[in-house]
């Protein structure tokens, strides 16, 4: 069975920082990208990273370019976003979730995955 468990999701300051935990099980090949999905009241949901089954390969949204490192733990089957130079609108539920590819390098940044976890709040004040 395909589990998502986020953690890490807290109330910080601008410029500040914080690392979302996102804890894998039942994931069983090499293929599973796994993204960070954010949803902020009244804007559109918005994958900001993906880092590919294997970990070789990371992609961003240009909106958390340079601020944001997406990294997987592989033996203990963790992802982990580490959030950096916050800001008010990065304010949003977090989200965690998996999808199924072709190739173990494959990290796209795809609006919609087939197995989610159940979110974890961010909320960064001015």
């Amino acid at each position: 069975q395909l589990q998502l468990v986020e953690s890490g999701g807290d109330l910080v300051q601008t410029g500040g920082s914080l690392r979302l935990s996102c804890a894998a099980t039942g994931f069983g090949s090499n293929f599973w990208a796994i993204g960070w999905v954010r949803q902020a009241p009244g804007k559109e949901r918005e994958t900001v990273s993906c880092i590919s089954g294997n970990g070789d390969t990371a992609n961003y949204a240009d909106s958390v370019k340079g601020r944001f490192t997406i990294s997987r733990d592989k033996t203990k089957n963790i992802v982990y976003l580490q959030m950096n130079s916050l800001k008010p609108e990065d304010t949003a539920v977090y989200y965690c979730a998996a999808e199924l590819f072709a190739g173990a390098s494959d990290a796209p940044l795809i609006p919609n995955f087939s197995s989610w976890g159940q979110g974890t709040q961010v909320t960064v004040s001015s």
